[in-house]
């Protein structure tokens, strides 16, 4: 009784029907009854994207809206950027950036995709997070911005070599996209919002559709022969490829944007010496950093031997040492390289290309040898 409670308790997005009739194995995730894989598998599904389309639903996810009230979207953007340590300022009208919330200590509360629609700006943010994204927008924005939390809409990903052939079908535009233009665009008649981006290192689209026509259109795209469902197992395995972080695991508010290895995503404007530095929470922390470096960092691993090593697994220096030096963040099998896979937390001093780390694996040592990210070469169309 108590599991039939649980499940009939999570939430389910517009395409769930969908994923029950085409065989879906159903999951809990963030509060949602999620596919986790179809009957072809997860190593399948993950091939097939790399080779040809993977279709995900990602509806769970976070779709919100900030207007600025003046009408001025410089106004919004400069009013986010209170929140946020990137440029939003300079994201023009129909493109996307990826930013993260960070707290008064430089950590993350959440990860998130910004894209700038002319009047408004378009964001995407984790499951997990988004009832307290939305509450920290509302704390700090509402002065400023109108909220707008998009209910109405599902969320789909088209990824693989073969999406941009795929869409091309029903969206007019999607040839001429490039990786993180986004806006408004007609998908088969039907009002959207398009990006060219995704989670899967691979080139592709994320769709926004009014939730009455997304069973249609996602039934639409699953009619070619190239697009394959895919679900939550093979999206961890693309992303953990391709060297993107998972929030709750690789990143969280014990983990600043240096030490996560991502000071790509901090604009020089926003550094100590920029035109607008700091301004944002955490920043002495977080621009220090950037100054004097973090003491430890997110890295790839590439355990030797066959056996996947897992989150949670203790990291240390030597085969003998006592001391733990790490955690790893992700970890499992690396499909497309037939080989494991992982990424997690080392020591700065150690944490240099070709090092090598011990994890402790069921009693056992085993070697993991610090590798450059991504692990699989990014296909995106610049």
């Amino acid at each position: 009784m108590l599991a039939r409670d649980a499940e009939t308790s999570l939430s389910k997005t517009p395409l769930h029907a969908l994923h029950l009739a085409r065989g879906g194995k159903m999951v809990p995730f963030a509060g949602y009854d999620m596919p986790v894989q179809y009957a072809a598998g997860v190593l399948k599904e993950h091939l097939h994207t790399r080779a040809n389309a993977g279709l995900f639903d990602v509806s769970h996810m976070g779709q919100i809206a900030l207007t600025p009230k003046s009408g001025k979207i410089e106004d919004a953007a400069l009013a986010l950027e209170k929140l946020v340590p990137q440029d939003i300022l300079a994201v023009a009208p129909g493109r996307q950036r990826y930013a993260q919330f960070t707290n008064a200590a430089g950590g993350l509360l959440d990860d998130l995709m910004v894209a700038n629609f002319g009047d408004h700006l378009f964001l995407v943010v984790n499951a997990a997070c988004k009832t307290e994204d939305e509450a920290h927008l509302r704390k700090h924005l509402s002065d400023v911005c109108t909220i707008d939390v998009l209910a109405d809409r599902a969320l789909i990903a088209l990824q693989g070599p073969k999406a941009a052939t795929v869409f091309a079908k029903l969206c007019a535009e999607a040839p001429t996209m490039k990786f993180m233009d986004a806006g408004p665009h007609q998908v088969d008649g039907i009002a959207c919002f398009v990006s060219r981006s995704g989670y899967t290192g691979e080139d592709g689209f994320e769709i926004s559709i009014p939730a009455a026509q997304a069973e249609a259109l996602v039934t639409k795209l699953l009619d070619d022969a190239d697009v394959m469902p895919i679900g939550l197992g093979a999206r961890d395995s693309l992303r953990l490829e391709a060297g993107l972080c998972l929030y709750g695991h690789d990143i969280d508010t014990s983990t600043s944007p240096v030490e996560a290895a991502l000071e790509w995503s901090v604009q020089k404007s926003r550094r100590t010496g920029g035109a607008r530095a700091g301004g944002f929470p955490g920043a002495d922390v977080i621009l220090s950093q950037f100054e004097k470096g973090a003491a430890r960092r997110r890295v790839g691993l590439r355990p030797e031997g066959r056996a996947p090593v897992r989150e949670g697994a203790a990291l240390f220096a030597d085969a003998t040492s006592t001391k733990q030096i790490g955690t790893v963040t992700s970890g499992g099998f690396g499909p497309s390289l037939n080989a494991p896979i992982a990424m997690g937390y080392l020591p700065t001093a150690q944490a240099a290309d070709g090092a090598t780390v011990f994890a402790e694996v069921r009693g056992q040592r085993l070697p993991l040898r610090v590798s450059p990210m991504p692990f699989v070469p990014h296909s995106y169309k610049r």
